[in-house]
């Protein structure tokens, strides 16, 4: 087997030490690499030749996380950017923090520059948090905008570990000499990330491969990080503001199983798998092939699949390709796989997708990856449906039953909020719509409301945004929404197909309506009855007159609280002045006349409250 190796003397890390040299794992003496955001082939989807230019540049940055700690020291480091965190987000609502007085562009400018600060903090802390915030960000629900855009930014910026630990790693998972298993191997990779790196190379049978290594003592750095991001969930829980509405614990543990699952390659190999079967009978979609005599949990085997970057329009120029067909091909190519396959890519970035020579699309990096449940199609049918009909009571329902909005005693305001959005996202034709403006509607509605869209659905609305974007940059005419009519005309041709046409068919549906909320209508009564027992129904009656008369008696005794200091502070400075005493009967006056000056404003105020209908 033929390779270069790697000289730089790099000391061995037992998983089970619980002082961890992170330095040693990531090959702190070894030159620093260029990274992409991805851990998978993405690399791949370059030409050669910029392959190997992205090998050699350097990384300048050096993270907290490559020195050498201990479970003590990543307890405070986690601990002091909690901390200095909650620090942030109180003195945001103070008004005195903010130079002139606070505003809505002031507050937004610091949600920004706050935003970036834990972006920047994020990529110190390390691959656990790298990978948090990208799970983060598609939790529009729990953040503000600012956040879920940065941390969507959130790329991998590591540098890489060694050869003599590649190879330790690939040779105690499989069991075999490196030599044995690979004809050559190249001991630099050809990307690194946080969760591993991938080593391009070539097997005893001739066919070129890509091998993907996991970051040596990552497991046991999520462990110790994990234990310990487990008591800030259970704080926030706790929390009387933060905590109300919110399912910390149930968002913490998901996040560890969708971590654990990123760490699993054979679980990746087997999404690839996956993904080649639904299109295998299309032939301008290509996935690589995963070599399964040569994986583990931690080595990975894929077949060498190299193209040209979609958002490398000039070398698409260069080799000849219909830049305009791509744009297409891509749409297509994602609506095939949420509408007909239920099993979508997740993360559709422009690194993860590839264009060979014959003009195919290539996919790469299947770590996350979305599945759509049968009932859970079902109900987005649903609210399909009452989107076209702008049908707000219908889209709240079907939303309840799919998990995405939590039931509340009041849903009036979310039948608005919902409503508003129908009104807005239907003024101008479909075709016409941008999908970056209607995920923009829904996270502004969303955010701070019941509303509690599923990672899934914030999958598939950031990756429509971002095809959007990759397609607009191969043809400015492009419109994603264009692309995806077709899909919405069969599907609903197969909604009305379901039914019988006419007035016929519309009796029908209205007949099966009524029906349904007759038999849920006992359940309703005893669902209704039993929250009366038990107290939780609150009934709010309103009376404009009470009110007014409420505000004007409150007023009217804050004037005459106003009249009392200006005569008390009145009368104390002409005491003071008939005993000589000047200067101290100033200090009386100028009270005076600031709660004379308030007593004249609250009078004007009253008078306005009177003329109002």
């Amino acid at each position: 087997m033929s390779t270069v190796p790697n000289t730089t003397d790099q000391p061995s890390l037992s998983e089970d030490s619980d002082d961890i040299s992170l330095g040693q794992l990531n090959g702190a003496d070894t030159p620093h690499l260029a990274v992409t955001d991805s851990v998978g082939p993405a690399s791949l989807g370059v030409a050669s030749h910029e392959a190997k230019k992205n090998r050699v540049a350097p990384v300048e940055k050096r993270y907290r996380w490559t020195r050498r700690y201990s479970r003590p020291q990543r307890f405070v480091d986690i601990w002091s950017f909690f901390i200095s965190f909650l620090g942030k987000r109180w003195l945001y609502s103070k008004p005195w923090s903010y130079s002139g007085g606070i505003s809505a562009d002031k507050q937004a400018i610091r949600r920004r520059a706050q935003a970036r600060w834990i972006r920047h903090n994020f990529l110190n802390l390390g691959p656990t948090f790298i990978k948090l915030g990208q799970l983060f960000s598609t939790r529009s629900d729990l953040f503000p905008s600012e956040y879920v855009d940065e941390l969507s930014k959130l790329q991998d910026q590591v540098p890489a570990f060694s050869y003599e630990q590649v190879k330790d790693t690939i040779e105690t998972d499989l069991g075999r000499p490196l030599e044995e298993l690979y004809k050559t191997f190249d001991p630099i990779p050809l990307a690194a990330a946080s969760l591993g790196q991938v080593h391009r190379a070539q097997l005893y049978s001739g066919e070129e491969v890509v091998v993907k290594i996991q970051r040596p003592g990552l497991q046991r750095l999520f462990q110790i990080d994990l234990s310990i991001l487990k008591g800030i969930a259970q704080y926030f829980q706790s929390h009387p503001e933060w905590g109300r509405g919110r399912d910390w614990i149930g968002i913490y543990e998901e996040c560890c199983r969708i971590l654990w699952l990123e760490i699993d390659f054979l679980h990746e190999g087997r999404n690839a798998d996956t993904f080649r079967r639904n299109f295998r009978d299309i032939d301008w979609v290509k996935a690589p092939r995963i070599y399964w005599r040569y994986a583990s949990r931690r080595v990975l085997t894929l077949e060498y699949l190299p193209g040209i970057k979609i958002s490398h329009y000039e070398s698409l120029e260069a080799a000849g390709l219909d830049r305009q067909r791509l744009a297409q091909l891509g749409a297509q190519a994602y609506l095939h796989q949420l509408l007909n396959d239920g099993f979508f890519h997740a993360d559709p970035h422009p690194g993860n997708i590839a264009v060979n020579p014959d003009g195919a699309l290539i996919f790469y990096d299947f770590g996350m990856m979305g599945q759509i449940q049968p009932i859970t199609r079902d109900g987005l049918m649903r609210t399909f449906m009452g989107i076209s009909q702008r049908n707000a009571n219908m889209v709240m329902m079907s939303l309840i039953d799919l998990g995405a909005l939590t039931e509340a005693e009041d849903m009036g305001p979310v039948r608005r909020s919902i409503q508003y959005i129908l009104d807005h996202f239907m003024d101008k034709p479909f075709e016409e719509q941008s999908i970056t403006a209607i995920s923009d509607d829904l996270y502004a509605v969303a955010y701070d409301q019941p509303f509690r869209f599923p990672a899934t659905f914030t999958f598939v609305m950031r990756a429509f945004s971002t095809l959007e974007g990759v397609g607009k940059g191969l043809d400015p005419d492009f419109n994603f929404m264009e692309a995806a009519k077709p899909f919405a005309n069969q599907l609903m041709t197969n909604v009305s197909n379901s039914s019988n046409n006419g007035l016929i068919g519309e009796l029908g549906r209205q007949a099966a309506q009524v029906g349904s909320s007759a038999f849920g209508l006992p359940r309703r009564i005893e669902d209704s009855l039993d929250r009366l027992d038990r107290g939780d129904i609150r009934v709010r009656v309103r009376s404009i007159e009470t009110d007014r008369a409420i505000r004007r008696l409150s007023n009217v005794n804050l004037m005459t609280n106003y009249t009392l200091l200006v005569g008390t502070f009145t009368l104390s400075a002409t005491i003071l002045l008939v005993s000589q005493l000047p200067w101290v009967a100033l200090g009386m006056v100028l009270p005076a006349i600031a709660a004379g000056i308030a007593l004249i404003r609250s009078l004007m105020r009253l008078g306005r409250a009177d003329r109002m209908p």
